[in-house]
């Protein structure tokens, strides 16, 4: 890939084409550029292994974000796709080439083509910015013609073209970040790895260089593999997202997917500050699983697409003649869609309810009894919190 020749200084989108006759073309299958298999990794066999039986695909051009808390083996998996670090078992496979199983001058090369970029920047201070750039260029033998040629269009891919002869020392933290990516870029790679590049980084600055990745991205079709343990991070910029826990994949699809319908308690812990999965507990404490006659049930309603504007909620009270007790809700875009979701007990509801969810799902929206809500312990907490 021609990484510059495709972007130019100014990154120039891309020019598409389609049918002659107007009609939309069809839209390309996605193909894997990474592939794992069964990855294991044991460094001490007291300790157990930190990655066990991983299986990830990412498809070319996409920027799929690997989520995990401390410990859950997602700087291990990382350095695994580049060689870094050997597997124990498992096969990881890398534009067509097997990562796992090259060695010396072999996976030196291949290296060249699955570049890195730090959370710490690793900036040399005695270098000037575009001397920073200008450095795997100069370990990879490229001519200095070609160098002085490339470094200042891919300063200016960054955003940094008037910082060239700036030293690290004189750039601030988002600025060194931009000459990280642009150095992991100098070679040209078809991938892309974040190591948790943006968690030294304040809010504001974190949302400029993610917007940087996802343009580039979008721009060059290189793909993107965000390692991180902030799920904003993947919910800004993420095309998929893979939930690690103790070394294993507990949750991988697409983002908004996985958003909306979480499988897990570790995913919905995740979510918890961004989505809104969880009741709160004077509620929770007070569900039982079978309804009775003393209790109401407890919806939780997910809106996608156009739905996630639509007033359900007075349809609800209009049809099905129940008084909804909204706990919490909210619209949200994930990966541009729009998301909304809604907790409610749906006050004298317990007898219509298959009616109410066979409406709801008639209309292309999820609906979930998570619960049954005892009428006199929720009445009781509400008044005790009032």
């Amino acid at each position: 890939m021609n990484l510059l020749a495709r972007t130019g200084s100014v990154l120039p989108r891309p020019a598409q084409s389609g049918p002659a006759n107007g009609a939309q073309a069809a839209p390309l299958a996605a193909r894997p550029i990474i592939e794992v298999h069964s990855l294991t990794k044991v460094y001490d066999l007291k300790a157990g292994p930190v990655l066990d039986n991983v299986s990830i695909v990412v498809e070319e051009g996409s920027v799929h974000g690997i989520i995990g808390r401390s410990g859950a083996g997602k700087s291990t998996l990382v350095r695994c796709l580049n060689g870094l670090v050997s597997p124990t078992f498992g096969r990881i496979t890398v534009s067509g080439r097997e990562i796992s199983a090259l060695k010396g001058a072999d996976l030196r090369r291949a290296r060249r083509d699955i570049a890195m970029i730090f959370q710490h920047f690793s900036l040399l201070s005695s270098r000037t910015a575009a001397a920073n750039v200008a450095l795997p260029l100069e370990i990879a033998g490229v001519p200095k013609e070609t160098i002085r040629q490339r470094v200042p269009a891919l300063l200016d891919l960054v955003g940094l073209g008037g910082k060239a002869d700036s030293y690290p020392v004189e750039l601030s933290g988002g600025q060194k970040q931009r000459i990280g990516i642009a150095r992991a870029l100098a070679l040209e790679p078809t991938v892309l790895l974040s190591d948790e590049a943006t968690s030294a980084l304040d809010p504001e600055t974190t949302e400029q260089i993610l917007a940087l990745l996802k343009d580039i991205n979008r721009r060059t079709g290189i793909t993107v593999v965000l390692i991180t343990h902030e799920m904003e991070v993947v919910r800004q910029i993420a095309d998929h997202v893979t939930v690690l826990e103790h070394g294993k994949v507990i949750e991988t699809g697409p983002t908004f997917d996985v958003f909306a319908f979480p499988k897990s308690p570790i995913a919905r812990s995740f979510l918890s500050s961004i989505v809104a999965h969880d009741l709160p507990p004077e509620v929770s404490n007070g569900l039982v699983a079978t309804a009775t006659a003393e209790t109401d049930p407890v919806l939780r309603i997910t809106f996608t697409g156009v739905a996630a504007h639509d007033p359900v909620v007075a349809t609800l009270v209009e049809r099905f003649k129940v008084r909804p007790n909204i706990l919490h809700g909210r619209i949200d875009y994930i990966a541009g869609k729009p998301l909304g979701i809604m907790t409610l007990i749906a006050e004298g509801g317990e007898p219509k309810l298959d009616a109410i969810l066979s409406y709801l799902s008639s209309l292309g929206l999820h609906g979930e009894v998570i619960g049954h809500a005892v009428r006199s312990v929720f009445a009781g907490a509400h008044r005790a919190h009032s």
